[in-house]
Protein backbone atom coordinates (compact mmCIF):
# COMPACT_ATOMS: atom_id res chain seq x y z
CA UNK A 1 0.00 0.00 0.00
CA UNK A 2 1.36 3.52 -1.20
CA UNK A 3 2.32 5.67 2.25
CA UNK A 4 0.08 9.51 1.91
CA UNK A 5 3.42 11.08 1.24
CA UNK A 6 4.03 8.75 -1.75
CA UNK A 7 0.28 9.33 -3.14
CA UNK A 8 1.26 13.19 -2.64
CA UNK A 9 3.99 13.12 -4.23
CA UNK A 10 2.81 11.33 -7.70
CA UNK A 11 0.12 13.79 -7.53
CA UNK A 12 2.46 16.73 -7.58
CA UNK A 13 4.53 15.31 -10.19
CA UNK A 14 1.73 14.47 -12.42
CA UNK A 15 0.93 18.67 -11.62
CA UNK A 16 4.29 19.86 -12.38
CA UNK A 17 4.27 17.66 -15.64
CA UNK A 18 1.17 19.59 -16.85
CA UNK A 19 -0.89 16.54 -16.50
CA UNK A 20 -4.28 17.36 -14.97
CA UNK A 21 -5.54 19.65 -12.27
CA UNK A 22 -4.92 18.89 -8.49
CA UNK A 23 -8.82 18.55 -8.14
CA UNK A 24 -8.58 16.08 -10.80
CA UNK A 25 -5.74 13.88 -9.35
CA UNK A 26 -7.43 14.04 -5.48
CA UNK A 27 -9.95 12.78 -7.30
CA UNK A 28 -8.26 9.62 -8.78
CA UNK A 29 -6.60 9.18 -5.57
CA UNK A 30 -9.79 8.99 -3.88
CA UNK A 31 -11.39 6.20 -6.00
CA UNK A 32 -7.82 4.18 -6.29
CA UNK A 33 -7.07 4.38 -2.65
CA UNK A 34 -10.06 4.37 -0.53
CA UNK A 35 -8.02 3.61 2.66
CA UNK A 36 -5.90 6.51 2.01
CA UNK A 37 -5.94 9.90 4.37
CA UNK A 38 -6.82 12.84 1.71
CA UNK A 39 -6.98 15.32 4.27
CA UNK A 40 -3.82 14.82 4.80
CA UNK A 41 -2.90 14.25 0.95
CA UNK A 42 -4.77 17.43 0.25
CA UNK A 43 -2.62 19.50 2.93
CA UNK A 44 0.61 18.22 1.33
CA UNK A 45 -0.79 18.82 -2.33
CA UNK A 46 -2.56 22.21 -1.76
CA UNK A 47 0.77 23.23 0.50
CA UNK A 48 3.22 22.65 -1.60
CA UNK A 49 1.25 24.22 -4.84
CA UNK A 50 0.15 27.46 -2.30
CA UNK A 51 4.03 28.21 -1.88
CA UNK A 52 6.27 26.46 -4.57
CA UNK A 53 7.49 29.55 -6.05
CA UNK A 54 8.81 30.23 -2.09
CA UNK A 55 9.94 26.72 -1.58
CA UNK A 56 11.50 26.59 -5.09
CA UNK A 57 13.48 29.26 -4.31
CA UNK A 58 14.51 28.32 -0.89
CA UNK A 59 15.86 24.64 -2.56
CA UNK A 60 17.89 26.90 -4.82
CA UNK A 61 19.66 27.93 -2.15
CA UNK A 62 20.56 25.28 -0.78
CA UNK A 63 21.10 22.25 -4.07
CA UNK A 64 24.66 23.11 -5.33
CA UNK A 65 23.39 22.36 -9.16
CA UNK A 66 19.93 22.10 -10.48
CA UNK A 67 18.71 18.32 -10.39
CA UNK A 68 18.67 16.96 -13.99
CA UNK A 69 15.28 17.00 -15.39
CA UNK A 70 14.41 13.28 -14.92
CA UNK A 71 15.05 13.61 -11.30
CA UNK A 72 12.22 16.31 -10.93
CA UNK A 73 10.47 14.28 -8.54
CA UNK A 74 13.70 14.11 -6.40
CA UNK A 75 13.41 17.93 -6.29
CA UNK A 76 9.75 17.66 -5.57
CA UNK A 77 10.49 15.42 -3.02
CA UNK A 78 12.50 17.99 -1.31
CA UNK A 79 10.00 20.68 -1.64
CA UNK A 80 7.10 18.50 -0.08
CA UNK A 81 9.94 18.22 2.68
CA UNK A 82 10.89 21.58 3.36
CA UNK A 83 6.98 22.52 3.39
CA UNK A 84 6.64 19.99 6.25
CA UNK A 85 9.46 21.57 7.86
CA UNK A 86 8.26 24.95 7.59
CA UNK A 87 4.74 24.88 7.10
CA UNK A 88 3.47 21.68 8.99
CA UNK A 89 3.46 20.50 12.25
CA UNK A 90 5.36 17.21 11.61
CA UNK A 91 8.19 16.17 13.67
CA UNK A 92 11.29 17.71 12.37
CA UNK A 93 13.02 13.95 11.84
CA UNK A 94 9.80 12.31 10.89
CA UNK A 95 9.61 14.99 7.40
CA UNK A 96 13.42 14.41 7.16
CA UNK A 97 13.36 10.59 7.27
CA UNK A 98 10.30 9.68 5.28
CA UNK A 99 11.22 11.53 2.69
CA UNK A 100 14.72 10.23 2.71
CA UNK A 101 12.31 6.72 2.54
CA UNK A 102 10.40 7.90 -0.26
CA UNK A 103 14.45 7.93 -2.33
CA UNK A 104 13.70 4.15 -2.15
CA UNK A 105 10.33 4.17 -2.94
CA UNK A 106 11.28 6.10 -6.41
CA UNK A 107 14.02 3.63 -6.66
CA UNK A 108 16.25 6.61 -6.30
CA UNK A 109 18.46 5.64 -3.62
CA UNK A 110 21.25 7.63 -4.72
CA UNK A 111 19.44 10.61 -3.50
CA UNK A 112 18.91 9.51 -0.20
CA UNK A 113 21.92 11.26 1.27
CA UNK A 114 21.18 14.51 -1.26
CA UNK A 115 17.62 14.68 0.27
CA UNK A 116 18.95 14.15 3.65
CA UNK A 117 21.80 16.75 3.50
CA UNK A 118 19.45 19.18 1.98
CA UNK A 119 16.19 19.32 4.38
CA UNK A 120 19.16 18.87 7.51
CA UNK A 121 20.66 22.15 6.18
CA UNK A 122 17.33 24.01 5.91
CA UNK A 123 16.52 23.61 9.17
CA UNK A 124 19.88 25.28 10.18
CA UNK A 125 19.40 28.00 7.61
CA UNK A 126 16.10 28.57 8.19
CA UNK A 127 15.77 31.95 9.25
CA UNK A 128 18.77 32.83 6.42
CA UNK A 129 16.37 31.26 3.74
CA UNK A 130 13.42 33.33 5.00
CA UNK A 131 15.32 36.66 5.00
CA UNK A 132 16.75 35.65 1.58
CA UNK A 133 12.95 34.82 0.38
CA UNK A 134 11.83 38.11 1.75
CA UNK A 135 14.13 40.14 -1.07
CA UNK A 136 12.63 37.77 -3.56
CA UNK A 137 8.99 39.57 -4.88
CA UNK A 138 8.30 35.32 -6.56
CA UNK A 139 9.27 33.85 -3.12
CA UNK A 140 7.82 36.27 -0.98
CA UNK A 141 4.75 36.38 -2.64
CA UNK A 142 4.91 33.01 -3.71
CA UNK A 143 3.45 33.84 -7.17
CA UNK A 144 5.42 33.50 -10.12
CA UNK A 145 6.84 36.56 -11.43
CA UNK A 146 4.84 36.97 -14.66
CA UNK A 147 1.41 36.69 -12.56
CA UNK A 148 2.68 39.43 -9.84
CA UNK A 149 3.30 41.61 -12.96
CA UNK A 150 0.14 41.43 -14.40
CA UNK A 151 -1.39 41.97 -10.83
CA UNK A 152 0.50 44.71 -9.69
CA UNK A 153 -0.12 46.55 -13.33
CA UNK A 154 -3.86 46.06 -13.20
CA UNK A 155 -4.08 46.87 -9.61
CA UNK A 156 -1.33 48.83 -8.64
CA UNK A 157 -2.67 49.81 -5.45
CA UNK A 158 -3.95 46.59 -4.07
CA UNK A 159 -1.78 44.12 -5.84
CA UNK A 160 0.51 43.47 -2.44
CA UNK A 161 -2.95 42.94 -0.25
CA UNK A 162 -4.23 40.45 -2.97
CA UNK A 163 -1.09 38.30 -3.42
CA UNK A 164 -1.07 37.80 0.06
CA UNK A 165 -5.09 36.96 0.67
CA UNK A 166 -4.43 34.52 -2.37
CA UNK A 167 -1.62 32.45 -0.12
CA UNK A 168 -4.82 32.10 2.55
CA UNK A 169 -6.94 29.57 1.95
CA UNK A 170 -10.58 30.57 1.00
CA UNK A 171 -13.75 29.67 3.55
CA UNK A 172 -16.24 27.60 3.01
CA UNK A 173 -19.38 28.91 1.74
CA UNK A 174 -23.28 27.62 1.27
CA UNK A 175 -25.79 28.78 -1.09
CA UNK A 176 -29.01 28.36 0.73
CA UNK A 177 -31.83 27.21 -1.38
CA UNK A 178 -34.55 29.90 -0.97
CA UNK A 179 -37.08 27.63 -2.55
CA UNK A 180 -36.43 25.01 -0.07
CA UNK A 181 -35.80 27.12 3.41
CA UNK A 182 -34.48 30.54 4.60
CA UNK A 183 -30.72 31.09 5.83
CA UNK A 184 -31.49 31.89 9.71
CA UNK A 185 -33.48 28.19 9.62
CA UNK A 186 -29.82 26.95 8.02
CA UNK A 187 -27.96 28.64 10.80
CA UNK A 188 -29.85 26.87 13.43
CA UNK A 189 -29.34 23.77 12.13
CA UNK A 190 -25.78 24.35 11.60
CA UNK A 191 -25.87 25.42 15.15
CA UNK A 192 -27.53 22.73 16.12
CA UNK A 193 -25.18 20.53 14.37
CA UNK A 194 -22.66 22.34 16.25
CA UNK A 195 -20.90 23.78 13.02
CA UNK A 196 -20.16 27.35 13.69
CA UNK A 197 -21.26 30.01 11.08
CA UNK A 198 -22.09 33.36 10.20
CA UNK A 199 -24.44 34.74 7.53
CA UNK A 200 -22.30 36.25 4.62
CA UNK A 201 -22.51 40.28 4.35
CA UNK A 202 -22.26 40.33 0.46
CA UNK A 203 -25.44 37.90 -0.79
CA UNK A 204 -28.69 37.34 1.20
CA UNK A 205 -28.36 33.59 0.37
CA UNK A 206 -24.55 32.96 2.01
CA UNK A 207 -23.79 31.46 4.91
CA UNK A 208 -19.91 31.11 5.72
CA UNK A 209 -18.67 28.05 7.50
CA UNK A 210 -15.56 28.71 10.12
CA UNK A 211 -13.90 25.60 9.67
CA UNK A 212 -14.31 23.66 5.49
CA UNK A 213 -16.43 20.28 6.42
CA UNK A 214 -17.18 17.13 4.16
CA UNK A 215 -19.85 18.27 2.24
CA UNK A 216 -22.37 15.15 3.11
CA UNK A 217 -21.87 16.55 7.12
CA UNK A 218 -24.07 19.28 6.43
CA UNK A 219 -27.10 19.34 7.32
CA UNK A 220 -30.04 19.23 4.74
CA UNK A 221 -26.65 19.07 1.10
CA UNK A 222 -28.04 15.99 -0.17
CA UNK A 223 -31.37 17.12 0.52
CA UNK A 224 -30.78 20.44 -1.65
CA UNK A 225 -31.42 22.72 1.44
CA UNK A 226 -28.12 24.46 0.74
CA UNK A 227 -24.88 24.17 -1.97
CA UNK A 228 -21.42 24.96 -1.97
CA UNK A 229 -21.21 28.12 -3.89
CA UNK A 230 -18.60 31.00 -3.08
CA UNK A 231 -20.23 34.53 -2.31
CA UNK A 232 -19.00 36.32 -4.93
CA UNK A 233 -20.51 33.34 -7.73
CA UNK A 234 -23.91 33.81 -5.84
CA UNK A 235 -23.92 37.24 -7.19
CA UNK A 236 -24.41 36.11 -10.66
CA UNK A 237 -28.43 35.27 -10.15
CA UNK A 238 -28.78 38.21 -8.67
CA UNK A 239 -27.44 40.49 -11.39
CA UNK A 240 -29.01 38.63 -14.33
CA UNK A 241 -32.40 38.88 -12.90
CA UNK A 242 -34.23 37.24 -15.06
CA UNK A 243 -38.07 37.29 -14.77
CA UNK A 244 -40.89 34.37 -15.17
CA UNK A 245 -41.67 33.06 -18.84
CA UNK A 246 -38.27 33.82 -19.50
CA UNK A 247 -35.58 31.46 -21.79
CA UNK A 248 -32.29 31.33 -20.15
CA UNK A 249 -29.63 30.18 -21.63
CA UNK A 250 -26.11 29.41 -18.90
CA UNK A 251 -22.80 28.80 -21.31
CA UNK A 252 -20.23 26.89 -19.58
CA UNK A 253 -22.60 25.89 -16.86
CA UNK A 254 -20.50 23.10 -15.22
CA UNK A 255 -20.61 21.94 -12.64
CA UNK A 256 -23.95 24.31 -12.34
CA UNK A 257 -23.95 25.82 -9.04
CA UNK A 258 -25.11 29.32 -11.45
CA UNK A 259 -27.46 26.87 -13.06
CA UNK A 260 -28.93 26.18 -9.77
CA UNK A 261 -28.86 29.63 -8.54
CA UNK A 262 -30.91 30.90 -11.28
CA UNK A 263 -33.61 28.42 -11.16
CA UNK A 264 -33.71 29.40 -7.11
CA UNK A 265 -33.87 32.81 -7.65
CA UNK A 266 -36.60 32.03 -10.31
CA UNK A 267 -38.45 29.37 -10.56
CA UNK A 268 -41.13 30.35 -12.76
CA UNK A 269 -38.73 30.27 -16.40
CA UNK A 270 -40.33 29.45 -19.28
CA UNK A 271 -36.92 26.89 -19.87
CA UNK A 272 -33.34 27.36 -18.85
CA UNK A 273 -30.64 25.48 -21.58
CA UNK A 274 -27.36 24.70 -19.15
CA UNK A 275 -24.70 23.99 -21.88
CA UNK A 276 -20.59 23.01 -21.50
CA UNK A 277 -18.57 20.99 -23.92
CA UNK A 278 -17.64 18.51 -21.51
CA UNK A 279 -20.12 15.27 -20.99
CA UNK A 280 -18.15 14.42 -17.54
CA UNK A 281 -18.63 18.11 -15.68
CA UNK A 282 -22.16 18.52 -17.70
CA UNK A 283 -22.91 15.49 -15.61
CA UNK A 284 -21.74 17.17 -12.77
CA UNK A 285 -24.86 19.97 -13.45
CA UNK A 286 -27.20 16.94 -13.26
CA UNK A 287 -26.03 15.97 -10.26
CA UNK A 288 -26.37 19.32 -8.72
CA UNK A 289 -29.74 19.52 -10.50
CA UNK A 290 -31.06 16.12 -9.11
CA UNK A 291 -29.86 16.90 -5.79
CA UNK A 292 -31.78 20.64 -5.40
CA UNK A 293 -34.73 19.12 -7.35
CA UNK A 294 -34.57 21.14 -9.88
CA UNK A 295 -34.89 21.07 -13.31
CA UNK A 296 -32.87 22.32 -16.61
CA UNK A 297 -32.17 21.33 -20.42
CA UNK A 298 -27.97 20.24 -20.11
CA UNK A 299 -26.61 20.03 -23.61
CA UNK A 300 -23.04 18.75 -24.18
CA UNK A 301 -21.70 21.04 -27.08
CA UNK A 302 -19.37 23.71 -27.82
CA UNK A 303 -20.73 27.45 -27.66
CA UNK A 304 -18.76 28.53 -30.42
CA UNK A 305 -20.73 25.43 -32.68
CA UNK A 306 -23.82 27.09 -32.56
CA UNK A 307 -25.40 24.27 -35.31
CA UNK A 308 -24.78 21.60 -32.85
CA UNK A 309 -27.13 23.31 -29.75
CA UNK A 310 -28.82 25.95 -31.50
CA UNK A 311 -32.63 26.05 -32.69
CA UNK A 312 -32.55 29.48 -33.93
CA UNK A 313 -34.82 30.69 -31.14
CA UNK A 314 -33.18 33.65 -29.43
CA UNK A 315 -32.89 33.75 -25.53
CA UNK A 316 -34.23 36.40 -23.65
CA UNK A 317 -31.05 36.16 -20.89
CA UNK A 318 -27.79 34.60 -21.11
CA UNK A 319 -24.71 34.00 -18.86
CA UNK A 320 -21.62 33.68 -20.62
CA UNK A 321 -19.23 32.54 -17.06
CA UNK A 322 -16.47 32.72 -19.83
CA UNK A 323 -13.25 30.44 -19.62
CA UNK A 324 -10.53 32.20 -17.94
CA UNK A 325 -7.30 31.88 -16.38
CA UNK A 326 -8.66 31.96 -12.65
CA UNK A 327 -6.78 34.35 -11.44
CA UNK A 328 -9.03 35.30 -8.83
CA UNK A 329 -9.75 32.21 -7.21
CA UNK A 330 -5.97 30.77 -6.45
CA UNK A 331 -7.11 30.48 -2.69
CA UNK A 332 -8.94 27.81 -4.13
CA UNK A 333 -7.05 25.98 -7.05
CA UNK A 334 -3.28 27.22 -5.90
CA UNK A 335 -2.09 24.92 -8.63
CA UNK A 336 -3.26 27.73 -10.96
CA UNK A 337 0.32 28.98 -10.07
CA UNK A 338 1.65 25.75 -11.50
CA UNK A 339 -0.39 25.18 -15.02
CA UNK A 340 -1.30 28.57 -15.97
CA UNK A 341 1.60 31.03 -17.96
CA UNK A 342 1.70 34.46 -19.05
CA UNK A 343 1.01 33.20 -22.66
CA UNK A 344 -2.20 31.57 -21.63
CA UNK A 345 -3.85 35.09 -21.01
CA UNK A 346 -3.58 35.76 -24.75
CA UNK A 347 -5.05 32.76 -26.02
CA UNK A 348 -7.86 33.43 -23.14
CA UNK A 349 -8.57 36.44 -24.48
CA UNK A 350 -9.53 35.50 -28.13
CA UNK A 351 -11.68 32.71 -26.65
CA UNK A 352 -13.70 34.87 -24.85
CA UNK A 353 -13.94 37.12 -27.55
CA UNK A 354 -15.11 34.46 -29.99
CA UNK A 355 -17.88 33.55 -27.32
CA UNK A 356 -19.40 36.90 -26.70
CA UNK A 357 -19.79 37.53 -30.55
CA UNK A 358 -21.38 34.10 -30.81
CA UNK A 359 -23.28 34.04 -27.99
CA UNK A 360 -24.74 37.80 -28.67
CA UNK A 361 -26.20 36.60 -31.95
CA UNK A 362 -28.44 34.21 -30.09
CA UNK A 363 -30.39 36.86 -27.75
CA UNK A 364 -33.60 38.68 -28.04
CA UNK A 365 -33.66 42.70 -28.68
CA UNK A 366 -33.75 43.96 -25.53
CA UNK A 367 -32.44 40.86 -23.91
CA UNK A 368 -29.66 40.79 -21.55
CA UNK A 369 -26.05 39.13 -21.41
CA UNK A 370 -23.97 39.05 -18.03
CA UNK A 371 -20.54 38.36 -18.78
CA UNK A 372 -18.47 37.07 -15.86
CA UNK A 373 -15.44 35.17 -15.32
CA UNK A 374 -13.16 34.58 -12.19
CA UNK A 375 -10.18 36.56 -12.81
CA UNK A 376 -9.22 39.64 -11.97
CA UNK A 377 -6.71 40.30 -15.13
CA UNK A 378 -8.28 43.28 -16.66
CA UNK A 379 -7.38 42.42 -20.38
CA UNK A 380 -10.10 39.46 -19.94
CA UNK A 381 -12.59 41.61 -18.21
CA UNK A 382 -13.38 45.28 -18.36
CA UNK A 383 -10.72 45.65 -21.58
CA UNK A 384 -12.50 42.82 -23.07
CA UNK A 385 -16.17 43.63 -22.97
CA UNK A 386 -15.44 47.29 -23.77
CA UNK A 387 -13.27 45.94 -26.69
CA UNK A 388 -16.77 43.86 -27.44
CA UNK A 389 -18.94 47.34 -27.01
CA UNK A 390 -17.08 49.18 -29.90
CA UNK A 391 -17.16 46.05 -32.12
CA UNK A 392 -20.87 46.43 -32.33
CA UNK A 393 -23.67 49.12 -32.75
CA UNK A 394 -26.70 47.06 -30.74
CA UNK A 395 -25.35 46.82 -27.67
CA UNK A 396 -25.89 48.83 -24.78
CA UNK A 397 -23.31 48.64 -21.43
CA UNK A 398 -25.66 48.25 -17.90
CA UNK A 399 -24.13 49.86 -14.93
CA UNK A 400 -23.90 47.26 -11.70
CA UNK A 401 -23.24 48.20 -8.70
CA UNK A 402 -22.45 46.62 -5.38
CA UNK A 403 -21.22 47.69 -1.83
CA UNK A 404 -18.08 45.02 -1.78
CA UNK A 405 -16.70 45.64 -5.67
CA UNK A 406 -14.15 47.96 -7.39
CA UNK A 407 -16.00 49.90 -9.99
CA UNK A 408 -14.54 49.55 -13.70
CA UNK A 409 -14.79 51.88 -16.39
CA UNK A 410 -17.12 48.68 -17.41
CA UNK A 411 -18.17 46.37 -15.04
CA UNK A 412 -17.81 45.32 -11.84
CA UNK A 413 -14.59 43.52 -9.99
CA UNK A 414 -14.87 41.52 -6.64
CA UNK A 415 -10.75 41.24 -5.29
CA UNK A 416 -9.95 37.84 -3.44
CA UNK A 417 -9.38 38.85 0.11
CA UNK A 418 -11.23 41.25 2.53
CA UNK A 419 -14.32 39.95 1.83
CA UNK A 420 -13.89 36.82 2.19
CA UNK A 421 -14.91 36.64 -1.17
CA UNK A 422 -13.69 34.90 -4.77
CA UNK A 423 -12.00 37.43 -7.55
CA UNK A 424 -15.04 37.53 -9.70
CA UNK A 425 -15.93 40.17 -12.73
CA UNK A 426 -19.51 40.72 -14.00
CA UNK A 427 -20.60 43.42 -16.72
CA UNK A 428 -24.19 43.15 -18.05
CA UNK A 429 -24.93 43.92 -21.29
CA UNK A 430 -28.10 44.58 -23.07
CA UNK A 431 -29.66 44.10 -26.90
CA UNK A 432 -30.92 47.07 -28.23
CA UNK A 433 -33.85 46.85 -30.27
CA UNK A 434 -33.51 47.14 -34.08
CA UNK A 435 -34.44 50.41 -35.49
Amino acid sequence: MKSDRLLALEALNNLRLEKGSLSTRLSEISLKHPDANLSLIREYTYGVCRWMPKLSFMASQLLEKPLRKKDQDIHTLILLGIYQLFFMRTPDHAAINESVALTRKLKKEWASKLVNGVLRNALRKKEFLEQEAGKNPSAHFAHPDWLINRIRNDWPEQADSMLCHNNIQAPMTLRVNSLKTDRNTTLEKLKAANINALPGNQSQTAVLLNTPIDVLNIPGFSEGLVSVQDEASQLAAVFLSPVAGERVLDACAAPGGKTCAILESQPELKEIVALDNSEKRLQRVTENLQRTGLEARTICADVLDTDAWWNGEPFDSILLDAPCSGSGVIRRHPDIKLLRSDKDIDELVKLQKQMLSTLWRCLKPEGKLLYSTCSVMKAENSDQVSAFLDSVDDAKYLPLSHQAAHPCDIGLQFLPGPEKMDGFFYALLEKTASQ
